[in-house]
Order: structure tokens, then sequence, then C-alpha cells
């Protein structure tokens, strides 16, 4: 098998396996994280309903003028925008509480960022 396809089905078998165990409800919604080359984007999500409670990513228009428009959302810096525009809009909706799902990736970098200003904009996971 060569590296690629065993990295794919390695991030595959890790998103199976955290969905299994993550879900979001109606009192703790679950903030899922999708992780592109150029661009993140984070959803808090009811899982019982089947519906996006909020979104936001480094593609929306409250960020574009901070990130330089399409070609700087891939980085550590646009995670951490992302991260606390996704906790004011939370703030907005009275989501206070959250479980989180970080889509097959490992805690790091990008994903790390997102989650650690979502934190410090004060959803707790």
């Amino acid at each position: 098998m060569e590296a690629t396809k065993k990295k794919r089905a390695s991030h595959a078998r890790r998103r199976r396996r955290i969905r299994r165990k993550v879900s979001g409800s109606g009192q703790r919604p679950r903030l899922s994280v999708f992780r592109s080359l150029k661009h993140i984007y984070a959803q808090i999500i009811n899982d019982e309903l089947g519906e996006t409670l909020v979104e936001a990513s480094s593609l929306s228009p409250e960020l574009k003028t901070t990130l330089g428009g399409s070609g700087g959302g891939g980085n550590v810096a646009a995670a951490r925008q992302v991260g606390a525009l996704i906790a004011q809009k939370a703030k907005q909706h009275n989501i206070d509480v959250v479980v989180f799902d970080r889509g097959g990736h490992l805690y790091h970098g990008r994903v790390k960022a997102l989650a650690e200003a979502a934190k410090e904009g004060g959803l707790k996971f």
C-alpha cells in the first residue's frame, strides 16, 4: 500500500472511531472541525435533529478582511480566528457547552489552535 493510501485509510479509520463515540445533542451539541489544505471550517451540530446550529470558517465574511481573502486560511493564525468566531457565534445562540469532534485529525496544529481559541472564547468542552 503506498504511503498516501495508508495515510487516508488511517484518517478514515480515526474519523469513524471518533464518530461512533461522539454525538451532539440539544443540551450538548457537537463542535465539528473540517480541515482542508487552504481553509478550516467549524460547525456546531445537533445530531438528534440533524441540523447545523452555528458555522464559521476561514471563508466567513467576518474574517475576509483580516485573513486577506481566499489565500490566508490554511494556517494556525486563521484557525485561531475561526475558533474565536465560532465561540462568539455560539454565545449569541446561547450555546455554552459542546462536545469536540476533531474529525479524525490529530489534536495538533490548526485543530488544536481552533479548539483552544474556542475555549478562550467561552465554550466548554
